[in-house]
C-alpha cells in the first residue's frame, strides 16, 4: 500500500522534516533487524482525534523493547506525549501512527552493546489495512507453506521487526 508523505517526523525528541528521517546505511538495525515497533490507529471522533489504546501499545512497546535488552532514552509518558505531538503537528485527524525503536549507527557486529537506542514515530494517513471493500465483499486469503517460528527460537511475544520475515513471505 503506498505511504502518503507528511510534514514531520519525531526522531529523537526533535521534529525533521519527513524527507530528512534518515539512517545510516551501517546502523546495526539494517543489518541485524534490531527494532522493536508498534501499529496504532487514530480515528476522528465526535470528540476529535482519538488514538486507540495510546498507553497499552506504548506499554507493549516498552515490554517489546525490554525482551531485547534496549533501554528507550525516553519514558513512557514522553513517547505517548509524542505520539500525540506528532499526530497533531502534521494535522491528522485520522491516520496510523509508527513508534519504532531501534539500535542505530556507532558499532557494527551482532553484539549489540554499545549501539545506541534510536527513537522514531511517523503519523500518515493510511486507509483501510484489507481495503475499502474488504468489510462488504470478504477477502481471498489462503493457508501458506510457512510457519510462525518456535517459541524457544525467538521471543515472539516481542513486536520486533525481524520477526515479520516470515509475514514477508507469506505476504
Amino acid at each position: 500500500m503506498p505511504m502518503t508523505k507528511t510534514d514531520k517526523i519525531w526522531m529523537n525528541g526533535q521534529f525533521v522534516a519527513w524527507d530528512d528521517a534518515k539512517v545510516h546505511v551501517l546502523a546495526h538495525v539494517l543489518h541485524y533487524g534490531s527494532s522493536v515497533f508498534e501499529g496504532i490507529r487514530a480515528y476522528q471522533t465526535r470528540n476529535g482525534t482519538a488514538i486507540f489504546r495510546l498507553e497499552d501499545h506504548i506499554e507493549r512497546l516498552f515490554f517489546s523493547a525490554k525482551v531485547y535488552r534496549m533501554k528507550i532514552p525516553f519514558t513512557r509518558e514522553q513517547i505517548e506525549r509524542a505520539c500525540i505531538e506528532t499526530v497533531a503537528v502534521n494535522r491528522l485527524n485520522e491516520c496510523y501512527i509508527r513508534p519504532l525503536v531501534y539500535r542505530g549507527y556507532e558499532n557494527i557486529g551482532v553484539n549489540p552493546i554499545g549501539v545506541p537506542i534510536d527513537v522514531a514515530i511517523a503519523a500518515y494517513p493510511w486507509g483501510k489495512y484489507l481495503g475499502e471493500e474488504a468489510l462488504a465483499k470478504g477477502v481471498s486469503v489462503k493457508v501458506g507453506t510457512w510457519a510462525r517460528m518456535a517459541a524457544n527460537t525467538l521471543p515472539a511475544m516481542a513486536k520486533a521487526g525481524g520477526n515479520y520475515l516470515n509475514s514477508q513471505l507469506l505476504r
